[in-house]
């Protein structure tokens, strides 16, 4: 009997668009999916090869960029130098870096949505979307 391999997320977006699926980009994606965080194409790499030694950094690359131009994978930019990756989502948030540490949190805070759209109007504008990265240092005293 042949063990099911469960299908990712992002595995069955890139079928249901109709993308060829290899070996090691199923792997890819199940990487991706699995993340907690928000890796760069290196930790991406050191993470699959542990799934598979033969993937390549340059088919983790070119697979990243293939998702990310599929509308798969937004890529951010923490001011770290780094391309960060996270899977496209319907629920939005925006992140606090911790400049110190490079902990990343994510929130959503409805007052600051709000905000963003009396603003857009004031100035003429109907928001269709934003992206919002609060950079900061942790209070003394502080247990996040």
């Amino acid at each position: 009997m042949v063990d099911q391999v469960e299908v990712s997320r992002l595995e069955q977006l890139c079928i249901k668009r109709g993308m060829k699926m290899t070996g090691q980009r199923r792997i890819i994606a199940q990487v991706l999916s699995d993340c907690k965080d928000h890796p760069d194409v290196e930790e991406l790499y050191r993470r699959s090869i542990k799934v598979d030694p033969k993937i390549s950094i340059a088919t983790v690359y070119r697979t990243v960029r293939l998702f990310e131009e599929a509308g798969l994978l937004d890529r951010l930019d923490f001011g770290d130098g780094r391309g960060r990756y996270e899977q496209t989502s319907d629920d939005h948030h925006d992140h606090l870096i911790d400049v110190q540490s490079g902990r990343i949190i994510e929130f959503h805070d409805e007052e600051v949505e709000e905000l963003q759209r009396k603003i857009a109007e004031k100035l003429g504008y109907k928001l269709i979307g934003h992206r919002m990265e609060l950079f900061g240092v942790q209070l003394p005293g502080s247990d996040n």
